[in-house]
């Protein structure tokens, strides 16, 4: 049975014999640096009784969300109802990982240059050398041609107007072994 102390109305912590686990809300700066870092989050999105979440690839620049995609289900759905939620998190482990969840409006940027800028932010953002194809936003990838307006499809960006996140981090090392 773990000892149970409450720091603060935000933390607790968990004592099972020498594994010290802490539970707790991340802190706006926090939050800020988790969504910066990460690479796929998950856009929620709901219209006619339907929720629909799929991973995205994105950049973020502490305001907007900014996301390319193509025609389909989750531009129709964002487009009838724009009030979406953004999830990202970082998990190192069961018991060491933070989680932020972001809510905004979608905005479809179809004129310039709020829809140059965007492509720009996505195509100068740090992608791991081994990435996924929907990842690339020009078939010569890495290299990017400086014409963005060459790049097709469905530019957008989340005003994101509400954050929260959570962590758990723990002591305990893990060994598997398979």
């Amino acid at each position: 049975m773990p000892e149970i102390h409450h720091l603060n109305k935000h933390k607790i912590l968990l004592i099972f014999e020498k594994t010290i686990t802490m539970f707790g809300i991340l802190s706006a700066d926090d939050i800020e640096t988790l969504v910066q870092l990460q690479l796929v989050g998950r856009i929620g999105c709901h219209a006619k009784d339907v929720t629909y979440v799929v991973p995205i690839s994105y950049v973020y620049d502490g305001e907007y969300i900014y996301g390319h995609t193509f025609e389909g289900m989750k531009v129709e759905m964002m487009r009838k109802n724009p009030q979406v939620c953004f999830q990202v998190d970082d998990t190192k482990d069961l018991s060491n990982w933070q989680s932020a969840v972001l809510w905004g409006k979608f905005e479809e940027l179809l004129q310039e240059p709020e829809r140059t800028m965007a492509l720009q932010k996505l195509t100068e953002r740090k992608l791991p050398l081994i990435s996924s194809e929907t990842m690339h936003l020009t078939s010569q990838w890495p290299f990017q041609d400086t014409d963005v307006s060459k790049i097709t499809g469905v530019v957008f960006r989340i005003r994101v107007t509400e954050k929260t996140g959570r962590f758990e981090k723990s002591t305990e090392k893990h060994f598997f072994a398979s």
